[in-house]
């Protein structure tokens, strides 16, 4: 591909390996994109196995460069099927779980239960009980009432359980206000400046079968700058020695959670991960000299880091509505029922034709889904080549959060996924059928 089109396309959004073949095609991981569309269909998620493996070794050596004892978590929910969960393990990251079916997905490849890390604001009893059942190595305690659970149910089963506190720094981290998790006014964590995680601390450390092992807290998700991790890691580790002063605790593992922010758009670069693990360790570092602490195990837990660059929407072009002077509506065969980020958050994401590489960008189109709402709309004014019926609308950064977040509405049939690299293809997980849309009902 030449600079001159390289310039005008916004292929350093989309996964490593894209590039435009000789008949002027997208192509992903070696395969030509409107072939896979023309055998499997749309809507269609693209996965590219390249970019997956490259982000994972990426946050593994940046911040084990820095800070070598520290473990790498996946956030499962960006996404996660079997396929992933085995590339992750492979390439030595751990995970983060929020939920049974998580667990379940982690089991289904005997993914080992020592590396997962089990979050939630609202854990019931059976989960917690498989939780210990599997022996999941860390369960992250999020309130009292959790605690109180955690508590009966080690002693009832005579285990003793690892655990990390969900603290609530109080830290703005200047992203959306449904994504912003470490605020006070939040339903995830146990407030600093309430005393209440004090007061959970104190009573998780007398639980004899509860081992504290560490601090756990979560700023948000898509956080473009650093400051903010570094203004809640010196409030947790000043907490931490006046813990240790009180109760005798000590520090063994600090889980400073996820929220790297990935690159959406063209004009709106996040920082690069080596920015995120110098302040991060740094801040670490410094307050660890200053408070005479021994520095704990690093836990970070990057998910849309990981998988949103490495994921590609692919969607066919069918009505177009022209409303002279007003806006030229492009339908697409999906939206909000595959990606519902966009009427959720407002988010933003760029595009390209597939199937029309080298043509240049000349109309000004709104793209719009098929489903039964105003609001479903993915991308509003962008510039793109003329658009006709049936060309491949290739959307980039899908990776996370579309998937695990995609519905039925509408009776929609949620669609296949790829995974691609070095030229081949593979199914990893099958479009749902109209079979599928009534399995679980009953007459």
């Amino acid at each position: 591909m030449d600079q001159q089109l390289q310039a005008v396309t916004p292929l350093s959004l989309f996964p490593q390996t894209a590039g435009v073949n000789g008949k002027g095609h997208l192509a992903l991981g070696g395969c030509d994109v409107t072939a896979l569309v023309t055998k499997h269909g749309t809507p269609l998620y693209i996965l590219d196995e390249t970019t997956i493996r490259g982000k994972c070794r990426e946050y593994r050596r940046e911040f084990t460069q820095r800070y070598p004892n520290t473990q790498v978590i996946y956030a499962c929910k960006a996404f996660i099927n079997p396929a992933l969960a085995i590339v992750l393990q492979e390439e030595g990251l751990g995970l983060d779980v929020v939920s049974a079916g998580e667990i379940a997905v982690a089991r289904s490849v005997a993914f080992p239960s020592d590396k997962i890390y089990f979050h939630g604001n609202n854990k019931g009893q059976e989960e917690l009980s498989l939780a210990l059942e599997q022996r999941i190595g860390r369960i992250v305690v999020d309130n009292f009432h959790e605690l109180g659970l955690l508590t009966a149910l080690t002693k009832e089963k005579g285990l003793v359980q690892d655990i990390l506190l969900r603290i609530s720094p109080s830290v703005d981290p200047h992203t959306h206000k449904y994504v912003t998790t470490g605020v006070l006014d939040s339903k995830f964590g146990l407030p600093l400046a309430t005393g209440q995680a004090e007061e959970a601390l104190s009573q998780a450390v007398a639980a004899p079968n509860l081992n504290v092992l560490g601090l756990h807290f979560h700023l948000g998700s898509s956080i473009f700058e650093a400051s903010p991790y570094v203004e809640a890691i010196e409030l947790t580790l000043r907490f931490a020695v006046q813990m240790k002063q009180k109760y005798g605790f000590r520090l063994a593992e600090l889980n400073v959670g996820g929220g790297f922010a990935a690159q959406y758009q063209l004009d709106s670069p996040p920082p690069p991960t080596a920015e995120y693990a110098q302040a991060i360790v740094s801040a670490i570092l410094n307050s660890c000299d200053k408070l005479a602490l021994a520095p704990p195990r690093l836990i970070v837990e990057p998910g849309r880091g990981i998988v949103a660059q490495a994921g590609v929407a692919l969607y066919r072009v069918g009505v177009t509505k022209e409303i002279p002077g007003i806006r030229r509506y492009v339908f697409v065969d999906g939206g909000m029922g595959d990606n519902i980020r966009p009427a959720l958050y407002g988010s933003k994401y760029e595009a390209v034709v597939a199937n029309k590489m080298n043509k240049a960008s000349t109309d000004m189109v709104t793209i719009a889904g098929k489903f039964c709402e105003s609001g479903d709309i993915l991308i509003k004014d962008i510039r793109l080549p003329d658009l006709s019926e049936n060309d491949i609308i290739a959307v980039p950064a899908s990776g996370a959060y579309s998937l695990p977040m995609a519905s039925n509405y509408n009776a929609f049939l949620r669609p296949a996924i790829l995974m691609v690299t070095d030229g081949q293809s593979r199914l990893v997980r099958r479009r749902e059928t109209h079979e599928d849309l009534t399995r679980c009902d009953l007459t």
